[in-house]
C-alpha cells in the first residue's frame, strides 16, 4: 500500500474531494523517506542560483527506494507535491529526483530526454 490513510481522511475523501493540506500531510507521514528527499532537494534548489537541485544519493535500502517510487510514480502525489513546493519535480532511475524553479524550462526539458536518462545509467543501476 502506498499511503497509511486515517478512517477521518478516507471518510472524507468518500463523501468528496479532499484538500491538498490533507493530502500532503498524509504522504509525508507515510512516506517520510520519500519526503525528505524531496524536501532536501526543493531546499536546495531554492538556494542555488540556477533554480534546479537533484538528488543523486542511491536510497539506503529497498523500503526507502519503494517510497521515492510511490511518490514520483502517483501523478495525485507528485502533482500535490509540486503544488505544495511550488516547483516541478522529475525523476530518473530509482533515485534521482530534481527539482525545477517555475520557469526554469530548459534544464528541465534537458533532464528528462532520452539522452539525460541514458547518460545516466550505470552498472550498479541496472536493478533499482
Amino acid at each position: 500500500m502506498s499511503l497509511n490513510v486515517d478512517d477521518r481522511l478516507l471518510e472524507r475523501a468518500r463523501q468528496g474531494e479532499v484538500d491538498d493540506a490533507e493530502f500532503v500531510d498524509c504522504i509525508r507521514r507515510s512516506l517520510p523517506y520519500a519526503w525528505q528527499v524531496i524536501s532536501d532537494v526543493v531546499a536546495r534548489m531554492r538556494e542555488s542560483a540556477d533554480g534546479f537541485a537533484d538528488n543523486t544519493t542511491p536510497p539506503p535500502d529497498e523500503r526507502s527506494r519503494g517510497q521515492l517510487l510511490r511518490v514520483l510514480a502517483s501523478d495525485a502525489m507528485r502533482g500535490a507535491l509540486e503544488r505544495h513546493f511550488g516547483v516541478r519535480l522529475a525523476f530518473q532511475n530509482c533515485h534521482r529526483v530534481a527539482a525545477f524553479a517555475p520557469g526554469e524550462t530548459r534544464r528541465h526539458a534537458e533532464f528528462v530526454t532520452p539522452r539525460a536518462q541514458l547518460l545516466n545509467q550505470s552498472p550498479e543501476l541496472v536493478d533499482c
